[in-house]
């Protein structure tokens, strides 16, 4: 094993007391990796109809025969703070378009056909330990404009009393249109990195997402 000089053991040292200073209760290097998930413009199809069906399935519709067209997915997560400590009760609005890249906004202009099947809209709490988990389809990209495409996304809206509210954009991994998106183009390499989901499993023919959500005290 390599010799660490005394040099380096001091800058630890000092290191250590600074995060012990600033209250980090976790391991010094998991305090320091553990960033607030960024937050990003809440958009322009927000719901605005409000309807029954807001749970945790999104892939059905209370008193719909059929079910939502697309990929259907998986997404999971965990909400904590920036200690790493699980946060529960934590309320996360959902919403996103359908496979067509549709919402279920009265003023959404994409011309592409509306699944009538699809709930659009999930209203969740986080459980035991800050976790979540929801069923929904693939996002299908849209045109935000004529020069730019938005990548498959979903909206959250994330709040629970003695934090800072939270409204972000969750993606997909390898998507080609998040190297030209410009919501995306606009964060650091590191902002980018959490808020970009990851492919974990597959439950049958479900892929499964990750997405963990960091949320800040509220500082007075």
């Amino acid at each position: 094993m390599k010799a660490i000089s005394r040099r380096s053991m001091v800058k630890l040292s000092m290191l250590g007391s600074i995060a012990g200073a600033l209250g980090f209760s976790s391991s010094f290097g998991k305090a320091l990796a553990i960033m607030p998930t960024p937050s990003e413009t809440e958009g322009p199809f927000y719901p605005v109809n409000d309807q029954r069906d807001k749970d945790a399935d999104l892939t059905q519709v209370d008193g719909h025969a059929g079910i939502a067209r697309g990929q259907h997915i998986i997404v999971s997560g965990q909400v904590t703070d920036i200690a790493g400590n699980p946060i529960d009760k934590v309320l996360l609005d959902i919403w996103q378009a359908d496979t067509n890249g549709r919402y279920r906004h009265p003023h959404d202009p994409n011309t592409a056909k509306l699944d009538e099947n699809f709930q659009g809209w999930a209203i969740i709490r986080s459980g035991t330990n800050g976790l979540f988990r929801f069923k929904t389809v693939m996002p299908g990209a849209y045109p935000a404009s004529s020069t730019w495409i938005r990548p498959p996304h979903i909206h959250f809206k994330i709040s629970r009393q003695g934090y800072r509210a939270l409204t972000t954009q969750m993606y997909f991994p390898n998507e080609a249109l998040n190297q030209t998106d410009l919501l995306l183009r606009n964060k650091s390499a590191a902002e980018q990195s959490v808020m970009i989901a990851q492919k974990v499993n597959q439950q049958g023919n479900l892929p499964i997402y990750e997405y963990n959500i960091v949320l800040d005290l509220l500082h007075k």
